[in-house]
């Protein structure tokens, strides 16, 4: 990785002793985070917009997106922190704890899109995965990123929040900012960086949470399923009556299963 000339815009939620770096999904932004703060007492969360979303520039689309993400949220890890990371932020929350483990107090993953894992242990359920997400590629390949962003907050978001011709103008305009994302992702998609070889991932062997909604689609539990068979200290969470959003419409389920976990991370 080489420096990063584009900083990131950062938000601070809560107060208190025990600090979190919280990585939000794409065509999100850090403001996703005050939900579960109200319910983690004590806790105070370090939560960055990635470029192209929230305040952050946007990205001058150079090198790998992990990669200058990785590096443009390492410098937050000013000392042992519980990190979380949801969608594609779960996949930059994974990377730290596996190349900074001395940095990473406990580790919380919310249905990462790391569907490499899915391509080793159910690649019929990734190929029914590709055919859903064929029209947001198509979409794409048309140069058409609003009929794209729409399309994939339809596949990702919940199924009972605002459709898209209900959300304000702000919202849908924020999303078609960060859809061009989603292209970006597919090194960490892919796990273009090996973070699934036995001998990376047993390197994040401090205590993990490993987290999905029970409405989510049928890969999000077997990435999750995945994971938390490979990382060696992990426990594995459904929510019921959870989609893909969890974090934000269920955060006192999210809150009650993270203070078990720091439990087992003692501050």
């Amino acid at each position: 990785m080489t420096d990063l000339p584009q900083p990131l815009a950062v938000r601070t939620l809560g107060e208190g002793n025990r600090k979190i770096l919280a990585l939000h999904c794409t065509i999100g932004h850090s403001g996703a985070w005050r939900p579960l703060s109200v319910y983690l007492p004590d806790c105070v969360f370090t939560a960055p917009d990635m470029l192209s979303h929230g305040k952050s520039p946007d990205w001058d689309r150079q090198g790998d997106f992990q990669d200058r993400m990785t590096e443009a949220v390492l410098p937050y890890l000013t000392e042992r922190m519980d990190v979380i990371g949801h969608s594609f932020g779960g996949t930059v929350a994974l990377r730290l704890a596996v190349e900074h483990p001395d940095l990473v107090r406990s580790l919380t993953v919310v249905e990462p899109v790391l569907f490499a894992v899915a391509e080793h242990d159910a690649p019929e359920v990734l190929e029914d995965q590709n055919r859903a997400s064929k029209p947001v590629f198509d979409a794409f390949e048309q140069g058409d990123e609003v009929l794209a962003a729409r399309l994939f907050n339809r596949m990702w978001g919940d199924n009972d929040g605002p459709r898209w011709d209900e959300m304000p103008d702000k919202t849908r305009n924020a999303m078609i900012r960060g859809i061009h994302i989603v292209q970006a992702s597919t090194g960490a998609v892919k796990d273009r960086v090996g973070l699934l070889k036995p001998d990376r991932i047993e390197r994040a062997d401090m205590p993990a949470l490993v987290l999905r909604g029970a409405l989510s689609p049928t890969i999000a539990t077997v990435v999750n399923d995945g994971l938390a068979k490979r990382l060696p200290n992990a426990e594995n969470v459904e929510v019921t009556g959870a989609g893909h959003m969890v974090p934000l419409t269920h955060p006192q389920e999210t809150a009650a299963h993270l203070m078990r976990l720091f439990d087992r991370a003692p501050a």
